[in-house]
């Protein structure tokens, strides 16, 4: 089934309104007109605390802006130079779930000036593409964030957790198998496209995950004119007994000090198979003259540990970086499979209105699920806010952990019912930002 463009969405009414209150224009913007495409990137580029674009990055940036949704926050009577005071951005893409795939409004490039503060933008943007999303029919939105306390109020929950690994090369060692096949180097003009082909084989296998785009594999591959290190961006593929291309790794290196020593940087290890992962491992942790690895947005139950003589000689940190907000409750649960069945009535806060009820949640031994409303006056086994139900969604945080923090309101046994059937294996991971 196709996407929906979401270029053709209009501008949220209820924002429009609030913020014409304030003196503000919200709109989308007209990334065909030059100048209204160039000022919604530089105070993009502002708002992320980045120097001012020059002329190449504004042309390489200018493909990925067109192709979305950007909505602009402009002083009344702004000329169509003018930069906006606040920006988002957003498309709808494919989000891996546990037993295929769903549509999901994909939100970035959200900034306020600092000049703007305090005034409710934020809120108008947030709350204007949900609305938006919603009546579009999209069940899901998501987006990575750089500040992890906005977006709960939204009902965002931080629903896919990876991990940042540090390897202390020297004392970690090597343990694991030397995989068949071999690993080859790929010149920065290649390594691009061989991300971008073994990530969307990959992608499917895992939920949590969605596609790239071409900039985001030219800036991973070093061929971004922002890129401040793209001359140090090496790549290496992995070829397995029959010659195909099942993993790539995208490094860099650093020296450390003046000692001749180096850290290996990985910016994206993709792989199809154990094999592929354990190869470009076993490459990273072994490379000549490196004494530690650092790797980020690494899946938390990544072989890595594994793999390695001294697991002491590998730091795990777990942290949020997929975050999840569900819009159409019935659609979402329904879309995805569970892992154990269940027969539950949920009831779910929403302050936004977009899920609030109480819900009768199904689950057969093959694990599909029906969602019906509950019966008027019927008791729920389970309450939580939407927040705690967008967390749960594909699988990646557990019931038991959230009941434990107070954000799940139900008995011990339907709080493992819970964790049985929304678990998800392998553990949810995503793998860039977007």
């Amino acid at each position: 089934m196709a996407l929906i463009d979401a270029r053709g969405i209009p501008a949220d009414q209820t924002s429009v309104d609030r913020l014409a209150a304030e003196g503000l224009d919200y709109r989308v913007v007209d990334t065909e007109d030059s100048a209204r495409l160039t000022a919604f990137q530089r105070a993009m580029a502002r708002g992320f605390l980045g120097g001012d674009p020059t002329e190449a990055v504004l042309a390489e940036g200018a493909p990925t802006v067109r192709s979305r949704r950007g909505i602009g926050v402009y002083e009344r009577g702004a000329d169509s130079g003018a930069l906006p005071v606040a920006t988002i951005d957003s498309w709808v893409t494919p989000l891996t779930i546990p037993g295929g795939e769903i549509d999901m409004w994909a939100i970035s490039g959200v900034t306020v000036a600092g000049t703007h503060r305090r005034r409710g933008i934020a809120r108008s943007l947030l709350e204007g593409e949900l609305r938006a999303a919603a009546d579009s029919g999209v069940a899901v939105a998501g987006l990575t964030v750089s500040e992890a306390t906005i977006y709960g109020r939204y009902g965002f929950g931080a629903a896919v957790p990876v991990s940042h690994f540090t390897v202390d090369v020297r004392r970690a060692g090597w343990a694991g198998p030397v995989p068949p096949g071999r690993v080859e180097y790929v010149e920065r003009e290649r390594l691009a496209e061989e991300l971008s082909a073994v990530h969307e084989r990959a992608r499917t296998t895992r939920a949590g995950q969605v596609p790239g785009w071409a900039a985001r594999w030219a800036g991973l591959g070093g061929l971004a004119s922002n890129e401040s290190d793209r001359d140090k961006v090496r790549g290496v593929r992995y070829l397995d007994a029959e010659g195909e291309v099942r993993g790539v790794l995208s490094f860099a290196l650093s020296e450390r000090g003046d000692s001749f020593r180096f850290s290996l940087h990985v910016r994206l290890l993709v792989g199809e198979t154990p094999e592929a992962v354990a190869a470009l491992w076993r490459f990273a942790v072994q490379h000549d003259l490196v004494d530690e690895v650092t790797a980020d947005l690494r899946p938390v139950d990544d072989p890595l540990p594994w793999l390695v003589t001294d697991p002491r000689g590998v730091v795990q940190v777990v942290h949020d970086h997929g975050w999840l907000r569900i819009l159409d409750l019935p659609t979402a649960l329904m879309a995805r499979r569970y892992s154990a069945p269940i027969d539950t009535i949920l009831r779910v806060e929403d302050a936004l209105g977009f899920t609030a009820g109480t819900w009768r949640l199904r689950v057969d031994e093959a694990g599909a699920a029906t969602v019906e409303a509950g019966e008027e006056g019927s008791e729920p086994d389970i309450t939580f806010d939407v927040s705690a139900l967008s967390a749960l969604y594909v699988g990646g945080v557990r019931a038991a952990a959230l009941h434990g923090a107070s954000r799940i309101d139900a008995s011990p046994a339907s709080v493992v019912a819970l964790d049985r059937a929304f678990a998800a294996f392998p553990a949810p991971s995503l793998d860039i930002w977007y």
